[in-house]
């Protein structure tokens, strides 16, 4: 939920190209407000907003990279006098113009951009053959970062050297604005907006669906594993919505979106780096105590042993890091009140699940 919080903050910039004169907290207000009922409606809904939203996307990116060659080659100039090149990517101070701290401080932002890529492991019981598609998914994940991240990135930083970037504005509809064409601008931003909203409703479906499981097994208030007349589980849905409020109330206390959205995206990379680190403590366990089924994997992960603690070692590094940005520190100071929270919640539901008199754990309070 706090990625949708963070998602919902974009969908606000994004809103203020077409409305600038509305109020940043109405627009997350609202945004929260479709996606309640757009996930109150179907599953079906669901899916079909998640296909689109992904072609879209997609398409578009493709778009830009066309695009963006194009100018390249035929060496555009921009109203501000810059001409497209690939020299911009060394020009005006090089590589690195803000030093080697400039680099490490877009780490935070690196690590919230990987967020979810966890989820290609939880496929795994519902794919039909995941000895086969399991590996071929994973193995395109560098293929797709390049093209999608890394190519996106070159040609945008070629159109536009790096020091005219403006931070509260989409670099992809930027490019288009250049080019002379605000239509395709406003397009873009379409593309941008829908990409954060498909995000933001992944998270609201996920986490509610979560809540569902976690009631059934008796983790979680019991009214979460209710189903509505169209066998969604509204409870959850709502209260995950609720949660995004959280992003509302954040943008109406901090009307800068920027300050708002790194405050964010640095609590939801602080907490997957939590995750990240579970996982990889799990995959360290489980070779320990299934040995003969590591064995028999027929997909290993090179070096697993090793990777993990490399991996660990670098979450470490990053959480230094953030100690060095102010924006970044403050995000950090917040965090530790979830794992207090969590904490707090762990030590009760044992507590409420000892065993009573006659030698049988307690169910928890909220099931009385």
């Amino acid at each position: 939920m706090v990625t949708g919080i963070a998602d919902v903050v974009a969908i606000t910039a994004y809103a203020q190209f077409w409305f600038p004169g509305l109020s940043q907290w109405i627009v997350s207000l609202l945004c929260v407000l479709v996606l309640l009922t757009l996930n109150l409606a179907t599953v079906k809904m669901f899916g079909e907003m998640e296909f689109w939203f992904a072609m879209i996307k997609i398409v578009a990116i493709i778009g830009l990279i066309v695009t963006g060659v194009v100018m390249i080659a035929t060496h555009f100039q921009s109203p501000n006098g810059s001409v497209a090149s690939l020299s911009h990517l060394w020009n005006d101070g090089g590589m690195f113009p803000k030093g080697i701290s400039g680099f490490f401080a877009g780490f935070q932002i690196a690590v919230f951009a990987f967020v979810g890529i966890e989820l290609v492991g939880t496929t795994a019981a519902e794919t039909k053959d995941p000895e086969k598609v399991l590996p071929r998914a994973i193995n395109s994940i560098p293929l797709r970062i390049i093209m999608f991240y890394v190519f996106s990135l070159i040609v945008i930083m070629s159109v536009t050297p790096w020091n005219s970037v403006v931070a509260d504005k989409s670099p992809f509809v930027e490019l288009f604005m250049l080019v002379g064409l605000p239509a395709a601008a406003s397009v873009i931003n379409f593309v941008v907006l829908t990409s954060a909203a498909s995000s933001a409703n992944s998270g609201v479906f996920s986490t509610s669906r979560m809540l569902y499981g976690l009631a059934q097994q008796g983790d979680a208030p019991k009214s979460f594993a209710n189903l509505s007349k169209r066998a969604v589980p509204a409870n959850g849905l709502t209260f995950s919505c609720i949660c995004l409020l959280g992003g509302v109330v954040l943008i109406y206390l901090i009307p800068n979106v920027v300050t708002v959205f790194t405050l964010v995206t640095t609590v939801s990379a602080i907490l997957f780096m939590f995750v990240w680190t579970i996982i990889l403590c799990s995959y360290l366990v489980y070779r320990k105590r299934r040995p003969q089924l590591h064995q028999k994997s027929v997909y290993k992960m090179p070096a697993g042993k090793l990777m993990c603690w490399v991996c660990m070692a670098f979450f470490a590094f990053v959480l230094v890091l953030l100690t060095l940005q102010d924006d970044t520190r403050q995000a950090l100071m917040v965090t530790p009140l979830w794992f207090m929270v969590l904490a707090i919640a762990t030590w009760w539901r044992a507590i409420k699940k000892r065993p009573d008199a006659n030698g049988e754990a307690a169910p928890p309070r909220f099931l009385h």
